[in-house]
């Protein structure tokens, strides 16, 4: 961090030992006894700990931010939504088809809709419509990609400890303990942009394969990304097979186009789910496709069952209308992509001062860094990079005040209120931090 003299972050850490594992309500929070951030308030692209430091932040909550920490136009739909209908009832209101029919304005691969709270349940909810509706139970994933924290997409090609002079294949392992080996059953991993993998899945469990989940460009992987021949193989094997494609853009949905990662390929899937910048951090989530797949949700013999006592909620839905409703009739992703694409020449600047190989993957609202010489084209390929150097250099950002996440396989993410950062002084800050990196 920006000091070493973190009192209050330390006191909060002690006291929150006493109450939750780790001292963190999530995992992913934890950054070791001296790092571990506590903040204070959040505003813009701006973030105060419990200190008194305040960061730049590109990290933004893992992408939810679209738009900016506090957004007024957001938060005070939202403060309208409880003052005038309130948050919860169990029953339907008129919200829940404004906001489909917002996304189905911007997505033509949504005909029907259902809601969510989490990126997580929105993906539940897609793979179990698809089993539904095929009558399957496999379901193909790309290495590298991530599906939320449920346990039959919990486990990982070990890349990290993947020794590529002894082993073929990394190995596939759980993300941790209390995740049966069962749960791996009816899930196939390949590598992303491997034609020859795919067609041998399909050979060996074409007969059993529900759908294909893939995040077309993978938010937890450096915003690798798939290339177009291999967007529309996948659906073209989908379609050969009788599988359903389902597109995971819980990252990319509303982020890196109006229509998401699907805009950009002109490729359209069965099944989308969809969470994060639809409501500027607000929890909601959905995921949605064709008519005639949704509609395997019903009461019918054999019909998907979906729902949850949180879902389509006023403050999500009225979050969720009111952002997309920004983003569908400003030039909020204009603002965003061109921020992003002036980052990453500044960045190219400080590298290419210090003669490091490097290239940038993904669109410029969600972008990787990867220091080496080519753009990795599968989660193997980023082994080759220079992570080491990449954290080195990150951590040294977070100490001058620029937070992300220190690992290479998280990208970038730009808010609209990144546009009010002043490039000078974090270009500086860059050149420091990596000519910190290169003395360590």
């Amino acid at each position: 961090m920006t000091t070493e003299n973190k009192p209050n972050s330390k006191a909060m850490l002690k006291r929150a030992h006493q109450n939750m594992p780790m001292g963190v309500a999530d995992s992913y929070r934890y950054w070791g006894e001296e790092n571990t951030v506590f903040l204070s308030s959040m505003k813009g692209c701006s973030i105060t700990d419990c200190d008194g430091q305040t960061f730049v932040d590109f990290r933004i909550a893992y992408g939810p931010i679209i738009l900016g920490y506090r957004d007024q136009r957001i938060d005070n739909a939202v403060i309208d939504a409880i003052t005038n209908i309130g948050a919860i009832s169990g029953f339907s209101t008129s919200l829940d088809s404004d906001v489909v029919e917002l996304i189905k304005s911007m997505c033509p691969n949504i005909e029907k809709m259902r809601f969510a709270n989490s990126g997580t349940e929105a993906v539940i909810g897609a793979v179990r419509t698809a089993r539904g509706y095929t009558k399957r139970k496999k379901i193909v994933v790309v290495e590298g990609g991530f599906h939320g924290l449920h346990d039959e997409v919990m486990w990982k090609s070990d890349v990290d400890n993947w020794n590529t002079d002894a082993e073929q294949d990394p190995q596939i392992i759980p993300f941790g303990g209390g995740i049966p080996e069962s749960t791996r059953d009816n899930q196939v991993s390949i590598p992303l942009n491997d034609f020859a993998a795919l067609d041998a899945v399909f050979a060996e469990h074409g007969d059993d394969i529900a759908a294909i989940l893939i995040e077309p460009i993978m938010g937890n992987c450096g915003s690798i990304a798939s290339t177009q021949e291999y967007m529309q193989k996948l659906r073209d094997v989908s379609d050969a097979n009788n599988s359903l494609l389902i597109l995971d853009e819980v990252k990319t949905g509303f982020r890196v186009a109006k229509g998401g990662a699907q805009e950009l390929y002109g490729i359209y899937a069965d099944l989308t789910t969809y969470a994060k910048a639809m409501g500027n951090g607000y929890p909601v989530a959905a995921f949605g496709g064709s008519a005639k797949v949704m509609d395997t949700i019903s009461f019918a013999t054999g019909g998907v069952t979906h729902g949850g006592t949180y879902t389509a909620n006023m403050i999500a839905l009225s979050a969720a209308k009111a952002t997309l409703t920004v983003l569908k009739d400003t030039d909020a992703l204009a603002t965003i992509n061109r921020v992003g694409k002036d980052i990453q020449a500044l960045l190219s600047r400080v590298f290419s001062k210090f003669n490091i190989e490097h290239c940038f993957a993904g669109p410029d609202s969600m972008f990787g860094v990867h220091l080496g010489s080519t753009v990795p084209q599968n989660y193997r390929d980023w082994k080759q990079t220079n992570s080491e150097l990449y954290t080195a250099f990150a951590m040294n950002l977070i100490a001058n005040g620029v937070m992300l996440e220190p690992d290479s396989r998280e990208p970038w993410f730009i808010c609209e209120a990144h546009q009010t950062v002043d490039f000078v002084w974090l270009e500086k800050i860059a050149e420091q931090s990596m000519a910190a990196a290169l003395k360590s």
